[in-house]
C-alpha cells in the first residue's frame, strides 16, 4: 500500500503554531511514530505553503499511489483549485483536520475539498491521520 499525506500551509510550524489548537509535537516527530506504527505502509509526507505545489503534486502521484491524506489547511476553505485537483486524480483522498472546524470560525465550515474526497476526519489532533491510514487499510 503506497500512501502520502499532504500538509498546506502552515503545518511545517507544527509543534510552534498555536499549541491550544494543535499540540506541541511536530509533524517530522509524529511523521516518524506513523512510519513506525504502519511499516507495511509505504507512507511518504509533502508539505507546501504554495497552493500551486500542492496541486502539483496531487496530479504528480494522483493517478499512481493507493490513497493521499490531505490537510489542505487553511486551502481547504478557499482553493477551487485544489478541490478541483482532488476531483480530477484517481487516487481516493482522504481529507484530514487536527482541530474540529466546525467549533472554530464560520469561514472554516466550508470545504472546497470534501465533495471529491473518499471521507472526512477532523477534531481528533494528530491522531486524525492515524485514522485516515487506517481507512485505506481496512
Amino acid at each position: 500500500m503506497k500512501l502520502i499525506i499532504i500538509n498546506g500551509p502552515n503545518l511545517n510550524l507544527l509543534g510552534k503554531r498555536e499549541p491550544e489548537i494543535y499540540g506541541d509535537t511536530t509533524f517530522e516527530d509524529y511523521f516518524s511514530k506513523l512510519q513506525f506504527k504502519f511499516k507495511a505502509t509505504q507512507l511518504e509526507y509533502f508539505q507546501s505553503n504554495i497552493e500551486g505545489e500542492i496541486i502539483d503534486k496531487l496530479q504528480e502521484i494522483g493517478f499512481s499511489y493507493d490513497g493521499i491524506i490531505l490537510n489542505a489547511a487553511s486551502y481547504t476553505h478557499t482553493s477551487v483549485g485544489i478541490g478541483d485537483a482532488v476531483k480530477a486524480i484517481s487516487a481516493p483522498v482522504v481529507e484530514v483536520h487536527i482541530s474540529n472546524t466546525f467549533k472554530r470560525e464560520d469561514f472554516r465550515h466550508v470545504s472546497y475539498i470534501s465533495s471529491g474526497a473518499k471521507g472526512v476526519v477532523l477534531g481528533f489532533g494528530l491522531q486524525s491521520y492515524d485514522l485516515a491510514i487506517q481507512s485505506f487499510l481496512s
